[in-house]
């Protein structure tokens, strides 16, 4: 019985919180601080409502100095109310083009200054890669991206895709990690308790003077960073559940 109140509630609050940031992106339409308010208006009360404990060890993340590329793992559809809490000031993210489709969001997203991207098309992606890389060199921005491309599900951090690396490589910024436990193998939204999300800020990796030549190896340091503090992650939440 709660778990179907919680998703019944769930939407209702989703069209509330995407009428509210169309609002907003229709009165400030591409404020590059958009994606932020959007995110916390989703964000706060679905954590809430989904009777989940959030623990914040985000101080890198806080105190880091744009632009940067923010790399995040990517769990389940539940990422927007997780990491929505903690998108920083001028920050927009990186987002499928059929993201456009979805009533409301899509309209919001595109409103918020988000980037959308056609991976069906490589001239298009190219040309919205080229844009995203001239913004972070020259507009104060940092981007914010899914590094994995596709929800995990909670089966382990996968493998990453190279745009965002590349795109920190031209404009010279560094990586800097976000990492959540696997929240989705433990949430139980038919409890009182739905479950613990433990986000933490790894320190920035630069990318001052590297080129493409040096992109795998960015990857896989990147890599085995999240992976190894998503372990440690998953054993802190299992101990505070």
């Amino acid at each position: 019985m709660l778990f179907v109140l919680r998703v019944l509630l769930l939407a209702v609050h989703f069209v509330i919180a995407s009428v509210i940031g169309l609002l907003i992106g229709l009165c400030r339409p591409f404020n590059p601080d958009n994606s932020r308010l959007c995110a916390r208006v989703y964000s706060l009360p679905a954590l809430r409502i989904m009777g989940v404990r959030v623990k914040l060890e985000i101080g890198d993340l806080i105190e880091h100095a744009r632009p940067a590329v923010l790399a995040a793992n990517h769990l389940s559809n539940h990422d927007l109310f997780v990491f929505g809490r903690v998108v920083p000031q001028r920050t927009v993210s990186l987002g499928k083009k059929s993201l456009k489709w979805i009533p409301l969001f899509g309209q919001l997203y595109w409103l918020a200054g988000n980037v959308l991207v056609d991976r069906g098309n490589a001239v298009q992606a190219k040309k919205a890669m080229l844009t995203t890389t001239d913004t972070l060199q020259h507009k104060d921005m940092s981007l914010w991206v899914f590094v994995e491309g596709t929800r995990s599900h909670g089966k382990g951090l996968g493998p990453f895709k190279k745009g965002a690396f590349q795109m920190a490589i031209k404009a010279q910024v560094p990586i800097l990690p976000v990492c959540a436990n696997n929240y989705t193998r433990t949430m139980n939204l038919n409890r009182w308790h739905g479950g613990t999300v433990i986000l933490r800020a790894l320190p920035p990796i630069a990318t001052t003077g590297l080129t493409l030549d040096d992109l795998p190896a960015l990857m896989a340091t990147c890599h085995a960073q999240m992976a190894a503090c998503i372990e440690e992650l998953d054993h802190e939440a299992a101990a505070l559940d």
